[in-house]
C-alpha cells in the first residue's frame, strides 16, 4: 500500500467494535490501525505512523498540527488510548541495597510500586526529563527531577 496519503486523503472512524477504522481516498478500509509514535519522548507530536495491528504502516504522519481538527482528534484519542507513561511527582521509599529495587512512588495516575531490575533501567533523556523503565517493561518519566522534593531528587540522581 501507498503510504503517501497527504493529511485529508484519510479518514480515522470506529467500527461497531471500538477498532479504529482507516479509510482512504482510494477506497481501501483498514481495521484494527493504531497510531505509533516515532518519537514518543522528543518529539510526540511529529513523525507519527497509522499502522496495522501487524505493524505495517499504512500512512505517515509529519505533524499532527496538519491535521484536520476531526482526524486529530481521532489521533490523538488513540494515542492517549495506547500510551501509557505515568509521570513520578513523588518518591516515598526506593529499597536500594540489592538490584533489583523497589520504588513506591506517587504518579499522575496515582501512588504506585514497582521493581527496578538496575540502575541501567533509568536514564537521562535530556538536561529536564529522565525516565524510568520497570521490570515489567513499564515507562516512567520524571519531568523536571530538580522540581521533586529533596528525597525524591536525591534517589533520582543517584541512579542518573
Amino acid at each position: 500500500m501507498n503510504n503517501r496519503f497527504t493529511t485529508t486523503d484519510f479518514e480515522l472512524t470506529h467500527d461497531a467494535f471500538g477498532r479504529a477504522v482507516l479509510n482512504t481516498t482510494d477506497g481501501a478500509r483498514h481495521v484494527g490501525v493504531h497510531p505509533v509514535r516515532g518519537f514518543p519522548i522528543s518529539d510526540p507530536q511529529r513523525g507519527i505512523g497509522l499502522c496495522t495491528s501487524e505493524g505495517t504502516e499504512l500512512v505517515w504522519l509529519d505533524d499532527l498540527a496538519q491535521l484536520p481538527a476531526d482526524v486529530r482528534s481521532a489521533v490523538e484519542a488513540e494515542l492517549a488510548q495506547r500510551e501509557f507513561l505515568p509521570k513520578i511527582e513523588r518518591i516515598f521509599w526506593v529499597s536500594m541495597e540489592t538490584d533489583p529495587s523497589e520504588w513506591d512512588v506517587q504518579t499522575d495516575r496515582g501512588r504506585t510500586k514497582f521493581l527496578l531490575k538496575g540502575a541501567d533501567d533509568v536514564r537521562r533523556l535530556d538536561r529536564q526529563r529522565a525516565l524510568i523503565t520497570d521490570a515489567h517493561g513499564i515507562r516512567y518519566l520524571i519531568c523536571d527531577p530538580a522540581s521533586l522534593d529533596r528525597y525524591s531528587r536525591r534517589i533520582v540522581e543517584r541512579y542518573l
